[in-house]
This record gives structure tokens, C-alpha cells and sequence, in this order.
């Protein structure tokens, strides 16, 4: 799994071998059984993560009741914790393990410090989280601009492995629509993928 690890530290990063592997030996990596939850709506963020294997589902609770999925974090995905510097500030929603995963765990409270060991570490999480970001701001504005089947078709095109890693509510709800509709849409076009 730190395999990974290497292959981020050696794109974003000028690190010798021997300086990914001082970073790797302190790099928590942990195993989560599905359905734990790593960080409930209203408390307070300590923990980043990065998925090496497993789907992680970030979602909350609307003002009506409602459950809203805004996100999957599969493989290769940073679990980012943005307003992390606003102290105690409350989530905003929740992250929950839908598949068994093995996550890289960071401290929050002891980032600085490792920032301050490894200045390298600091310039490779920021350059991955803009990429990310970048990609996140292309996805919404196609999302908003988009009708619900093409919000599909984008999924499919992109994200192809989450129509069979997620439960269908969870998929609709994440692409604004019933999972009536989502059925309704998944009937229509499927005669045009095969």
C-alpha cells in the first residue's frame, strides 16, 4: 500500500528514496470495517485521510431530515478537511466506510509539525489538494449546468466503478434525483451502451 504513497511522493516532490521512506515509516495507515463512521455532522473535524483501498461516503443531514450524499472518496483520493483552521469549527457532514477501507490517517493537530520535519510533505499536499480542487470546480459546474441524465452519463464517463460500489439511494442522491428517476434514466440509456 505505501507503494502509493511513493508514486505521490515522486510526482509532487524532488524527495531521494531515502527521505519517501523516513516520511512513509510515519505515515499512519489503518483498516476500517464498512460502515464505520470517521467523523460525525456536528463534531469537530482531527483527522484527514487518503483512500488507498475502499470507498468512503461523505454525506449529511439537510434542515428537513433529509440525507444528502455529496461525495465518494475512492482509491487514490485525498478526504480533505477544509475549514479545519477555523477552530472548532463543527463538520459540516459525515464521513462513513461504505466498503471495508485501508486509509492513510493524518492528525490535523500534528500537521504543522510534520510539515516542519518534511517542508516537501507540506508542497505535495498542497499541489495534490489543487488538483483535486480544480477537478472538484469543473464537476459542479457541469453538474449545475446539467439536466440528470447527462449528470449520469458524466458519472459513467468518469466514475464508472461507483454504479456498482454504491447503493443506488446513495448514487441518486448524490446526483440530485430520486432513485426513481435514476432507475427511469439507467432504463433509457442502457440500450445505448451495450
Amino acid at each position: 500500500m505505501k507503494s502509493i504513497l511513493f508514486k505521490y511522493m515522486t510526482i509532487f516532490t524532488s524527495l531521494n528514496d531515502e527521505e519517501q521512506q523516513a516520511i512513509a515509516e510515519e505515515i499512519l495507515i489503518e483498516e476500517y470495517k464498512k460502515g464505520t463512521v470517521l467523523l460525525r455532522q456536528g463534531d469537530v473535524p482531527t483527522k484527514c485521510y487518503f483512500v488507498l483501498e475502499g470507498c468512503v461516503r461523505q454525506h449529511s443531514i439537510d434542515e428537513t431530515g433529509k440525507e444528502v450524499t455529496s461525495n465518494f472518496y475512492t482509491e487514490e483520493q485525498a478526504v480533505s478537511i477544509f475549514n479545519r483552521h477555523q477552530q472548532n469549527k463543527p463538520s459540516a457532514y459525515t464521513l462513513t466506510c461504505l466498503e471495508d477501507c485501508i486509509l492513510v490517517v493524518g492528525d490535523l493537530d500534528a500537521e504543522k509539525d510534520m510539515f516542519h520535519k518534511h517542508s516537501q510533505l507540506e508542497t505535495m499536499i498542497r499541489k495534490m489538494v489543487e488538483e483535486n480542487l480544480g477537478e472538484v470546480q469543473d464537476e459542479w459546474t457541469s453538474f449545475i449546468a446539467s439536466a440528470p441524465e447527462e449528470r449520469y452519463k458524466a458519472l459513467l464517463r468518469k466514475r464508472p466503478h461507483l454504479v456498482n460500489r454504491v447503493p443506488q439511494h446513495q448514487l441518486a442522491s448524490y446526483l440530485g434525483i430520486t432513485p426513481e428517476s435514476l432507475s427511469r434514466i439507467k432504463k433509457r440509456i442502457k440500450p445505448f451502451l451495450l
